[in-house]
This record gives C-alpha cells, sequence and structure tokens, in this order.
C-alpha cells in the first residue's frame, strides 16, 4: 500500500489494486465491480426492500438522511440502551473488538456508516474498514457523512458476502440482524470471512425472559418485519460454529454479542459448515 499523503484518502486505490483485491475479493466477484457514486457497487439497480416497515425505512433516502439525528434515537429508545450516546456506542463497541493498528474490519449491513467511519478513524497503517450494505440511499449517505481516511463502502449482499475465507480480523453487525430474513445464513457468512483468531460482534435485539413481555415483543415486530432473538440463540449458534470466548451483555431489549474464532493468523481453518446449518434448522431458522 503506498504512503498516505496528508488529507489523502489511500484505501479506495488500494482496495482496487490487484494484489489486494485477490487476497480480499472473491475471483468470481471481481468481474461485476462497479465503482460509483463514491461506493463499489455489486447489486446494480436498487434491490427491493424486504417486506416490513422497518426494511423499506431502511432503503429510504429521507431515512438514510435523518438516521443519526432522529432515526437512531428513536431505535435506541425502543430498545432501551440506558440512553447511551452514538459516541460512548461506537466507542464502547471499538474498545470490545480491540480495533486498531493494521486490522481489516468488515461492518455488515453498515447503513450510512455511523460506524463504520468512527471505525477507520481507529486504525493505522494499512490498516482499513468495508462498510457493506445493499441499500443504494444508506451507501449514499455513508459515502457523504462517514468517509474516514480509511473507510470503504461496497453495496452487497450479506447473504454471500462477495470475500475470500478469513479475509477480515474482525466482523460486526449492529442493529441489523433482526431486520434480515435469514439471520443464521447472515451469521454464517460472518463467521465464513472470519480470519482465525479474530473477533465477531453483533448487536441485536433481545426478548426477555417473560413470556408476557416476549409475546408482546414479538408482536409488535412482527408487524414491523423485525426479529426479536432470545438469550440463547446467538451465542448458541457461535459455540456451535466453534467460536470462542463468547461473551453476552444484555441491555434492555437489546443484546451485544462478542466471540472469537480460534487460532492465530496464518493456522488453518477447518469449515464445519454442515454443523453450523444443521444448528440452525434446530433453533428455528
Amino acid at each position: 500500500m503506498t504512503a498516505q499523503q496528508p488529507g489523502a484518502k489511500v484505501v479506495p486505490d488500494a482496495l482496487w489494486s490487484p494484489a489486494l483485491a485477490r487476497g480480499l475479493i472473491r475471483d468470481d466477484v471481481m468481474r461485476s465491480m462497479r465503482y460509483r457514486d463514491g461506493f463499489t457497487d455489486l447489486l446494480g439497480a436498487d434491490v427491493p426492500a424486504r417486506p416490513g416497515l422497518a426494511q423499506r425505512f431502511m432503503h429510504s433516502p429521507t431515512v438514510a438522511a435523518l438516521y443519526e439525528r432522529l432515526w437512531r434515537p428513536v431505535m435506541v429508545a425502543i430498545m432501551r440502551l440506558h440512553g447511551i450516546s452514538i459516541d460512548a456506542e461506537r466507542q464502547r463497541a471499538s474498545d470490545a473488538l480491540h480495533l486498531g493498528g493494521d486490522q481489516r474490519v468488515l461492518d455488515v449491513a453498515c447503513g450510512p456508516g455511523n460506524f463504520t467511519g468512527f471505525f477507520s478513524d481507529q486504525l493505522s497503517g494499512d490498516g482499513f474498514v468495508i462498510g457493506l450494505d445493499n441499500s443504494i440511499a444508506m451507501m449514499e449517505r455513508a459515502v457523504r457523512d462517514n468517509s474516514g481516511a480509511r473507510a470503504v463502502y461496497m453495496r452487497a449482499d450479506a447473504l454471500s458476502l462477495p470475500f475470500n475465507d478469513g479475509a477480515f480480523d474482525v466482523v460486526c453487525c449492529f442493529a441489523a440482524l433482526h431486520l434480515v430474513p435469514e439471520p443464521i445464513s447472515v451469521l454464517n457468512e460472518m463467521i465464513r470471512v472470519l480470519s482465525p483468531g479474530g473477533r465477531i460482534a453483533v448487536m441485536t435485539t433481545y426478548g426477555r425472559e417473560s413470556l408476557l413481555i416476549r409475546k408482546g415483543l414479538e408482536l409488535g415486530a412482527e408487524l414491523c418485519g423485525v426479529r426479536v432473538f432470545d438469550r440463547a440463540t446467538i451465542p448458541a449458534f457461535l459455540s456451535a460454529a466453534g467460536l470462542t470466548d463468547i461473551d453476552q451483555q444484555l441491555r434492555g431489549i437489546s443484546q451485544f454479542v462478542m466471540a472469537r474464532r480460534p487460532g492465530e493468523v496464518g493456522d488453518p481453518w477447518h469449515t464445519r459448515s454442515t454443523g453450523w446449518r444443521a444448528e440452525g434448522r434446530a433453533i428455528g431458522f
């Protein structure tokens, strides 16, 4: 990677370089890459929003523009994160993931890049973060508002990530896993692209232990197209996938789950995708 000049954005050019692209992006998607309006687009025409009010909002240019000032505070209030500010939330995530240095970071379903841009400021040297989302509106807003020096944005499908196995040191998905119809498939992909020794983190919904509260949350979530996870599902799945050091923090009706992929950088990793998918079916996904 070339030396960074003052004020320069070094990562986009480096991402397009043959050496880095071959190590990061799958060969079968290289030819379909297009660069538009500041982000790499692998999907072409805008993908129709999934059924559900929340999913339609995520494809709205208005919501993308107001996300940090309006939409996110409303969602945080609903999830009752004890009034934590967006800055404090980003810093807590960065600290938990031990971000810094030359790490390669993937932010799945990044929305307007509120975490992506912040994470890029924690890195140095050859480190970079890719913010990935399938919404054109969110990508355009991310480029406009959160284009950090080491931030790259890519429009792609989280159900089939365009990256090679073990490409990233850190993979995360904040406040989005409950919006996708196949969350276990997304988790499978996140684990696939995580390097040995790497860390994965998810912040999503939590249905509480009370049957009455859980049923009420599930009813409201179903109307909006949002999945409500119980306490056990995500940690159990990560454990079945072979991940270790699993830590879960419950806050109101949200949960933050982090885990580590065993091994050191460069170690072989023998995937157990059949087992993961069997576990996913067993828990109802």
